[in-house]
């Protein structure tokens, strides 16, 4: 089938320093098998519906839920985009990702976190919060209930925030502590202060309209069916989904 998704091979050379050691005798090709997880993301199939060119899928499967809960797929990314260090400017926003009923189990799992989705105006959902450079390639990911307050994910993002001249932000990150912590970085902030304020906060207008680029961002993602819809239970496996969407997307 032409419309396969195929790794290069410097996409490959990119990838590989990441991958685990191998134990024993040698594993199935990485290649097809990473293709095929690519391919079963980017649209949103089930793992039997798997090509029958990128083998069983139950080893597509095994491959996945191994790797997802060892951390390998965010590890990549996070490894891709410390390779081309951001110096000058970073974005923070969040948006929403629908929950698609397979994943709506609002029961905790014993000595688990809960399943990050939760209840708004536009039904169940997970929130997104990322950090992204100057072009709108995303260096940091942190997911949360839909109802969680964007101060939650800027908090837990802010200590990995890397060392630069600029955030910018919208209204919905304006918040004396959060400035404050930012000046604390050196770090300038160019994000507007709430309309209900008596005194008006000035920041650079020019600069703020490069904002736009995180939400670009946040549309290509949503281009993944897997992304898009969160069919998964488990968070770590949500968030490994979006981790390689972003790494294909922007840093392959």
């Amino acid at each position: 089938m032409s419309d396969l998704y195929w790794l290069t091979d410097e996409q490959m050379a990119k990838l590989s320093p990441f991958f685990p050691k191998a134990h024993g005798k040698p594993g199935v090709d990485d290649r097809r098998v990473l293709s095929g997880i690519i391919f079963i993301n980017r649209n949103g199939l089930r793992w039997r519906d798997a090509p029958a060119a990128y083998g069983p899928h139950k080893t597509l499967y095994s491959r996945w839920k191994r790797w997802c809960e060892k951390g390998i797929f965010a590890r990549i990314m996070a490894g891709l985009a410390a390779e081309h260090g951001e110096r000058k400017t970073v974005m923070i926003d969040a948006t929403y990702l629908k929950a698609h009923r397979t994943a709506t189990s609002m029961a905790a799992k014993k000595g688990g976190g809960g399943r990050l989705i939760g209840r708004t105006k536009g039904g169940t959902n997970t929130k997104l919060h990322a950090v992204c450079d100057s072009q709108g390639r995303p260096i940091d990911l942190f997911i949360t209930a839909g109802q969680v307050s964007d101060y939650i994910g800027a908090r837990a993002l802010l200590s990995s925030l890397p060392k630069v001249k600029w955030l910018l932000g919208d209204r919905g990150y304006y918040a004396d502590w959060f400035r404050e912590a930012l000046q604390d970085k050196g770090i300038r902030a160019c994000i507007p202060g709430r309309k209900q304020r008596k005194t008006p906060v000035k920041y650079d207008k020019r600069r703020y309209k490069r904002r736009n680029r995180i939400e670009i961002m946040f549309g290509r993602l949503k281009n993944w069916r897997r992304v898009a819809t969160r069919y998964d239970r488990c968070p770590k496996v949500f968030l490994s989904a979006i981790a390689l969407a972003a790494t294909v997307i922007y840093w392959l």
